[in-house]
């Protein structure tokens, strides 16, 4: 295996031999892990630092409307979904670590932008539609780090180690809804990145740098990258045309696992995009920014410290609970926001989320290690004849570009969530219809994810003919 600083391509990588793996690849592919989890953490920190901007664009003198700003709030969910189809496919065509290095970079745009527009009240509208989208380069990172950490693990600990890549990102949610309330009330930069704003908050008047909620990442976006460059690796068996990985496409079980994806990290991303500003609409009197990170702090933990739950029982089974339980949380939401005849109550309304984003942590988790185990219990029957080692290899890589392209889709969900609360309000003036439309979705996912995976004829139950089985 080549690891010298002069090369840093891995030209054999045999994650699944359990010599190799404990002499040399389990270091390796840790280092890759721990520094790729910050990577991803500073991704959604500017993924969805528009959530926390835009509760505060009044305030400073922009006259945007309730709906603008729900647009807002969509917006670099939709652009972050749409760019992770292509993310998705990047590792195996660019490297792993050139790739991580260059979306690292790429965060600059949309964290510079935001410094220099929110300072200016006349900034017209469309500038910030495009910041928007801007901000869903941090979107696009996930998919590409997900599919990157799946061929640095053996099978028995992906799920663990995609857990902590992917809750250290969905921390990322959770440090920037703590951290911008904090550094925008500081005088950081000042004066190179301008004069501060005055605003009346809650009938207070005070000083406030908005412009530090973007700026505030830009030195740790840069150190990321340098850390990225020098000490991740690409891994020569892992490359693949984007022809080869189209594959999946013809896989019944990615659109499904897409199905599965947007009800768990969807749900994540959406609660996060909207809660500060449905919050802020339906209690004025709450100050939300000093609550709003509690929600994903307890998603991304509960997604980093559930992998190996769902590797020790099953993801399938800890999925079907985790639907349940967010059907559940809905039904608290609605209780929280009066839909049963009793007054709104913010206590019910809060905890109820709280539940909700414990939750779609869990089902990240399990998700997540439903892939891989599925792909290869499938490939006994995708191709009969290869030999045991080909399977592997094919295994390895359809798991790879169906991880990134379910998250893909799962992104949508921070589009759909927001929009459908900014028409609910818009429409009915409370979000209860979109909130019944959540339930539905969730109850769904049930069905299927019992009917493909978790019923005892299903694939994952089913005797299946181990790839050791098949003759070469």
């Amino acid at each position: 295996m080549s690891t010298s600083k002069s090369s840093p391509v891995l030209t054999d990588w045999r994650p699944e031999d359990a010599a190799f793996w404990g002499e040399t690849g389990k270091r390796v592919a840790t280092r890759n892990l721990w520094i790729s989890a910050p990577n991803l953490l500073l991704a959604f920190s500017v993924w969805m630092v528009w959530s926390m901007v835009i509760a505060k664009l009044k305030l400073v003198g922009f006259k945007f409307t309730t709906e603008q700003l729900f647009w807002l709030a969509a917006l670099p969910a939709l652009s972050g979904a749409t760019l992770r189809v292509f993310y998705s496919f990047m590792v195996p065509i660019v490297g792993g670590r050139r790739w991580t290095t260059l979306a690292t970079l790429s965060l600059l745009i949309p964290a510079i932008g935001i410094g220099v527009v929110v300072q200016d009240p006349t900034t017209p509208y469309g500038v910030f539609v495009l910041l928007a989208l801007a901000c869903g380069l941090g979107g696009g990172n996930f998919a590409s780090s997900m599919a990157n950490i799946s061929f640095f693990f053996p099978k028995s600990e992906k799920g663990a180690a995609l857990g902590v890549n992917a809750g250290f990102g969905n921390l990322g949610v959770s440090v920037m809804q703590f951290l911008v309330p904090v550094v925008i009330g500081l005088a950081l930069f000042a004066p190179l990145v301008g004069a501060p704003q005055t605003i009346v908050d809650h009938g207070v008047a005070k000083q406030i740098w908005l412009q530090n909620a973007a700026y505030v990442w830009v030195p740790f976006i840069v150190l990321a990258a340098v850390a990225a460059w020098f000490g991740m690796n690409d891994i020569a068996s892992a490359k693949a045309s984007f022809a080869a990985q189209s594959v999946i496409f013809r896989r019944k079980h990615n659109w499904i696992m897409c199905w599965l994806y947007l009800g768990t990290f969807g749900s994540f991303l959406g609660f996060s995009a909207a809660f500060p500003l449905l919050t802020k609409t339906l209690f004025p009197d709450i100050n939300v920014l000093q609550l709003a990170f509690l929600g994903p702090l307890i998603g991304a933990a509960s997604r980093a410290l559930t992998g190996g739950v769902s590797d020790r029982f099953g993801g399938e089974r800890v999925t079907h609970w985790t639907f349940l339980a967010l059907a559940a949380g809905v039904l608290g939401v609605l209780a929280g926001v009066g839909a049963y005849g009793a007054p709104p109550s913010f206590p019910i309304f809060f905890a109820s989320f709280l539940w909700l984003f414990f939750w779609t942590g869990v089902g990240n988790a399990s998700t997540f290690q439903m892939i891989p185990a599925i792909v290869r219990a499938d490939m006994p029957r995708l191709i009969p004849s290869a030999s045991i080692e080909a399977r592997q290899r094919a295994a390895e890589m359809e798991s790879a570009a169906i991880v990134g392209f379910t998250s893909a889709v799962g992104a949508f969900g921070g589009f759909f969530i927001p929009k459908a609360f900014g028409d609910s309000l818009k429409a009915t003036g409370d979000p209860q219809f979109a909130l019944y439309l959540f339930l539905g979705f969730y109850v769904s996912c049930v069905v299927v994810n019992w009917a493909f995976y978790g019923r005892k004829a299903s694939l994952l139950h089913a005797p299946a003919p181990a790839l050791i089985k098949v003759p070469a």
